[in-house]
């Protein structure tokens, strides 16, 4: 009987239908863009100070500028400017227009500073969830946990939206997740204080990228086998396509409750796909549910203009019948090269999401144009994209994986040294510290499911992929902590762990022109097999053309 690549081999690999689909599905990568990132614009922290009473009506009496105001009234510049303030009572009449601390300090001691308890201003005409709440100086943690509270949603849905998709089956569990999302996104933008922001956007997290990946499995499930690979890395350029939207919406909107409601909004439209986008044959066939997968079949061949021979009515899974291993977490260490695979795959996937997360966080923390930083950087992933397309078949995937991580680790390390004055150099090096790491973040997706035997390909993904969750947790920490020690320390960070990662990629086989494995044991041998081709010495034998006596 034959599979469902076969059928499509005859009524259609990736035509109209599967154009059609691979486009509404390449929506939701889009929409899903916010949640990843937009803590660049909604969790943007603007200049600010404290706020004193009586120093606007001072200033305004004395006809002060803003920098003449900011000298005679705040403490100084950073942290001390920004969390602490003079304990002065502003409202005095006996305070002059020319140096009105003078008088003020006995024996020139330095005036008392005491905290921000009258809130802040701050230096922006929109605002932000830092803004509106006031997540600043003993309150900025608030601000790492909202960004790392979305990643616990993103590793508890994408740990367990596997078994909810393989048990429920992939349309039914994307329209819950587009619905859930939709709402909790929309909640998130009335919500009255931060902990009811905060736990809507953990819900967020939750049924979010679970929906990305459901659309990620349908688009693939659809498709040929030829096409596989090809609309796999398009979805991820999708991803690209809302960044650049985001840019524009962000722009437009500076006021953060408008963005969030216009970025989630598009997410209701979504619940039409329940008339536009069928179940997966393939896991109705899995199910025993020939009956329906063939109905969808033959709508898909009707959709693409191409009749379904009589000989192809009957279907089979892909895979055939026989032994059943039950995959275990420890035969992901048990032999040695399957053992390396995961850890330096499941470091990989650490490195990839802090890289690209991070540089995103530190973006929003230049102090330049942040839009515009914002957009050019994530116009490079495009080309990232195609360089993918023209060297995995060609190079192969190790060399081209590894310098995209030592390009990211190295144009890191650059934009350390380089002055603030060479705008252009600083922007050049972080565009192609975004492209190489985003070269290197849809590399390790290919990857990974090549360097595992069947029955364990499915858990090594999952339980590697896990790791750029755990990353994402910890990317808002180590990036707004460690910039309030130094501005650059984060890039010195991600230079090393960028450049560690290139490095231990060069440990792993070239799986170029393989075909998947099967066992442990052609994982095992895939190295040794490597060597052993490369070590191989031919020896050019001449046939004599007298005979031996």
């Amino acid at each position: 009987m034959p599979t469902v690549d076969d059928i499509l081999e005859h009524i259609g690999e990736f035509n109209f239908f599967q154009k059609q689909t691979f486009f509404l599905l390449c929506l939701i990568s889009v929409a899903f863009t916010p949640i990843y990132v937009g803590i660049v614009f909604l969790g943007f922290t603007p200049d600010h100070r404290c706020r004193s009473p009586g120093v606007a009506e001072l200033s305004r009496r004395c006809g002060w500028s803003l920098a003449e105001e900011l000298n005679y009234t705040v403490p100084g510049p950073g942290p001390e400017g920004q969390c602490l303030r003079y304990a002065v009572d502003w409202n005095q009449s006996a305070l002059g227009c020319l140096d009105p601390l003078a008088g003020l300090a006995a024996n020139g001691s330095p005036l008392p500073l005491g905290p921000c308890d009258q809130g802040w201003v701050y230096d922006t005409p929109g605002s932000s969830i830092v803004t509106e709440f006031n997540l600043v100086c003993a309150d900025s943690w608030m601000l790492d946990l909202f960004q790392s509270a979305v990643n616990v949603g993103f590793f508890i849905g994408s740990m367990s939206i596997g078994y909810i998709a393989d048990r429920f089956g992939r349309k039914p569990c994307l329209l819950i997740t587009i619905l859930i999302n939709s709402s909790s996104g929309v909640l998130m933008a009335i919500a009255p204080n931060y902990t009811s922001m905060l736990i809507f956007r953990l819900i967020q997290g939750l049924v979010s990228k679970a929906g990305w990946l459901i659309g990620y499995i349908l688009i693939t499930e659809f498709v040929g086998l030829n096409y596989r690979r090809t609309v796999g890395i398009f979805y991820q350029v999708a991803f690209t396509v809302g960044l650049l939207v985001l840019a524009g919406v962000a722009y437009a909107l500076p006021h953060w409750r408008w963005l969030q409601f216009t970025v989630t909004l598009p997410n209701f439209c979504f619940l039409l796909y329940y008339w536009c986008v069928p179940e997966s044959p393939r896991w109705l066939i899995s199910q025993n549910k020939n009956a329906k997968a063939m109905k969808i079949i033959k709508h898909i061949a009707k959709k693409n203009g191409k009749p379904l021979p009589g000989s192809l009515q009957s279907l089979r899974p892909n895979e055939e019948a026989g032994e059943k291993l039950n995959p275990s977490f420890l035969d992901l260490v048990r032999t040695p090269q399957i053992r390396k695979h995961t850890w330096i795959l499941m470091y990989n996937w650490f490195t990839s999401s802090v890289l690209y997360q991070g540089l995103i966080m530190h973006m929003g923390l230049a102090g330049s144009n942040i839009y515009l930083d914002f957009f050019y950087s994530a116009l490079v992933e495009f080309p990232a994209a195609f360089i993918i397309i023209l060297t995995i078949d060609r190079i192969g995937r190790r060399y081209p994986w590894a310098i995209s991580n030592m390009v990211a680790g190295a144009a890191c390390l650059a934009s350390v040294f380089i002055p603030e004055d060479l705008y252009w150099l600083r922007v050049t090096a972080a565009c192609l510290g975004r492209m190489g790491i985003t070269v290197a973040y849809e590399m390790v997706c290919l990857v990974n499911a090549e360097l595992y035997p069947t029955f364990i390909r499915n858990l090594g993904v999952l339980v590697c992929s896990s790791m750029c969750d755990i990353g994402g947790i910890l990317t808002p920490f180590l990036v707004y902590r460690l910039t309030d020690i130094w501005h650059e320390l984060p890039l010195v960070v991600f230079a090393v762990v960028g450049l560690i990662a290139g490095g231990l990629v060069l440990l792993l086989p070239e799986t170029k022109g393989k075909t998947l494995p099967e066992t442990i044991e052609e994982v095992e041998n895939m190295q040794r097999s490597g060597k052993n081709k490369d070590k191989m010495i031919y020896i050019e034998v001449k046939k004599l053309d007298t005979p031996l006596n």
